[in-house]
């Protein structure tokens, strides 16, 4: 017989899960302790917060699930932002945390099944020892298979009771309800018909596509129909191997991009929701365009689609290239019609450079920094003003090696935590973090673990002094600005006290910092305190405080 905090820590191990996050308290140190017994690693994280970031980052750059282990009570509020980040991007991630006891609510609970709901996260509660392999068994299948965050709770009164000795849980993938085959395919034929008329079709991926596994199938399709490819920010690099992609379709997309996405007559979307931002607030896509949307949602998700495809992304991309051929329709002439797409990127859209003696352009930052970031990294972004910068330069080889994190719940301060996810998942390639000032003095408690943790990383402070954001957002709008600008920080020399090499940019000239770390041989953390410009604003943001 073994105490319960032990067998759930065994039975996670058995069933495959290699990696687990968390701050330790009376209601978990049990079970990190079983954790790693079991070989399993851990990191120990400064806050709850940055821990289910971690887990979050890692899920998005490897696929796997990881753990966010906490104690109760107040180590559960204190990961709700990044738990809520989370489920609305649709993480796989699993949550292990005390809980108050079977039989009473003690002075430190709350109601931590009602949080974890309220927030969209599934939960698990061990009601028994008798149930406890099976219920941690179940929990980290549904974060497996339906691609969501998890909260397993342990009760307090059942963590040290014994568990009798049965065979293991077997993982039956049935149980989540998911089909092993894919659903019928709905709403096919009037697709078809549409998409193979098109004159300038435009084929549009997300992130679900990417999960799918239809970056192949939809790259044939559009090779098929004659069209151009495009991508949500979140499957940034899905199609970097053709020469027909536009890049991102939303706020982040060249001028050029964004003309040849407004002359599409006929626009599949596949596996992606059609927020504005993709949509850049109705701007991109011509009124007259047909937008087809491909999602195993029931519904569509966005005003502007026109017809639905309900189904997996894969299988639709497969079956329309399929009709197309059985139809025998000719392909457009669009491509040829565009031409050669190898400069439309905006490495090639000149700008004016506005840097001066103490603060650099950061697009000027960018640009040069593109040349010296190692080619295989992982790119984590925290959220700001800021992020327009490196989504503009800096490609990226697949969507796995993009790590957005705050962008589904439009939050900021998860940055340095997703970096060390990152970093624990793909430690073959460097991990380069962007942060804006803002959000890496919210999550600098974090910096320490990537310090401690990452084998090679690159941080980037875009430091403007500012919520840059609202200051240019709502500047004009007549808001007190002193609420949002703030003295100049020093984070290089925070960072050379919490043990990293650093340096602060004000011109190209001090990027030699990062190529003395790259001659040393790119191990351990490297951090730029770029002081860059305010008054440069993205674009993205400039559309919205011009109203076009």
């Amino acid at each position: 017989m073994s105490a319960l905090a032990a067998v759930v820590a065994a039975t996670l191990a058995e069933h495959g899960l290699r990696q687990a996050f968390g701050v330790v308290g009376g209601g978990n140190i049990m079970t990190v302790a079983g954790l790693t017994g079991a070989g399993v690693r851990y990191v120990a994280a400064r806050h709850e917060g940055g821990a289910v970031a971690m887990a979050d980052a890692y899920h998005r750059a490897t696929g796997e699930v990881a753990v966010c282990t906490t104690s109760h009570g107040p180590g559960v509020t204190n990961i709700a932002t990044g738990l809520a980040e989370a489920v609305k991007h649709r993480s796989g991630l699993l949550v292990v945390c005390g809980d108050a006891p079977t039989d009473r609510m003690r002075r430190i609970d709350v109601d931590q099944t009602g949080l974890a709901r309220s927030l969209g996260a599934e939960v698990v509660r061990i009601g028994s020892v008798g149930a406890a392999r099976a219920d941690t068994a179940r929990a980290l299948r549904i974060a497996r298979d339906q691609h969501c965050p998890v909260v397993l709770c342990l009760p307090g009164d059942l963590l040290t009771a014994e568990v009798p000795d049965t065979a293991p849980t077997a993982l039956d993938r049935q149980e989540t309800g998911r089909s092993a085959q894919p659903a019928e395919l709905v709403g096919l034929d009037a697709a078809l018909r549409a998409l193979a008329g098109a004159r300038r079709p435009l084929l549009l991926a997300g992130l679900g596509a990417w999960r799918s596994g239809a970056a192949k199938p939809i790259a044939d399709l559009a090779d098929r129909v004659g069209g151009l490819l495009s991508t949500t920010a979140m499957a940034t690099g899905m199609f970097g191997a053709t020469e027909w992609s536009l890049g991102i379709c939303g706020g982040f997309s060249s001028p050029p991009a964004a003309a040849l996405i407004g002359q599409a007559d006929v626009v599949v979307v596949f596996g992606a929701s059609l927020d504005l931002f993709t949509l850049h607030g109705g701007r991109l896509i011509s009124p007259q365009a047909t937008v087809v949307q491909v999602d195993t949602a029931e519904a569509a998700t966005a005003e502007r689609v026109d017809l639905l495809v309900t189904g997996d992304a894969s299988a639709a991309a497969s079956a329309l290239l399929d009709g197309v051929d059985d139809l025998g329709a000719a392909p457009s002439t669009w491509r040829a019609q565009v031409g050669d797409l190898s400069r439309i990127g905006w490495p090639h859209h000149g700008f004016e450079d506005r840097g001066g003696a103490e603060r650099i352009d950061p697009r000027t930052l960018t640009l040069a920094l593109a040349d010296l970031l190692p080619a295989e990294r992982t790119l984590v972004l925290d959220g700001g003003h800021f992020i327009s910068w490196p989504m503009m330069y800096w490609p990226v080889a697949d969507p796995s090696a993009l790590v957005f994190i705050g962008s589904a719940f439009q939050v900021i301060g998860l940055g340095f935590a997703g970096a060390v996810g990152a970093a624990c998942g793909r430690a073959d390639r460097t991990t380069v973090v962007a942060l804006g000032d803002g959000g890496a003095l919210m999550g600098i408690s974090e910096l320490e673990t990537l310090v401690r943790t990452a084998p090679s990383a690159v941080v980037v402070v875009y430091d403007d002094a500012a919520y840059g954001f609202e200051a240019h957002l709502y500047g004009p709008k007549g808001a007190d600005l002193s609420t949002a600008v703030f003295d100049d920080t020093d984070f290089a020399g925070v960072a050379r006290s919490l043990g990293a090499r650093a340096a602060t940019v004000r011109s190209t000239a001090d990027l030699s910092a990062l190529r003395d770390w790259l001659d040393d041989g790119a191990v351990g953390t490297l951090v730029l305190d770029c002081k860059v410009e305010a008054a440069v604003v993205a674009g993205f943001l400039a559309d919205m405080t011009s109203g076009h």
